[in-house]
């Protein structure tokens, strides 16, 4: 479980390439665009774990979580 207290950022780099891995992750919080990930901030409560896991399986290291 993610820490209690601690809100969560997603930001999506201009390397991301639209592979689709992290929308297959966590489809609640991803979606493709284009040639492009979004990552819906409004849907990240919850789904921390997935955000995680889907940054850590980006094959370009395109997903990066702040903390706050």
């Amino acid at each position: 479980m993610y820490r209690n207290n601690v809100i969560m950022r997603i930001i999506v780099s201009n390397r991301c390439v639209g592979c689709g891995a992290c929308s297959t992750i966590s489809p609640e919080v991803f979606e493709i665009s284009g040639n492009s990930a979004i990552a819906n901030q409004t849907k990240i409560s919850g789904h921390e774990e997935s955000c995680i896991d889907a940054a850590l399986n980006c094959p370009v290291n395109a997903i990066k979580i702040d903390e706050y």
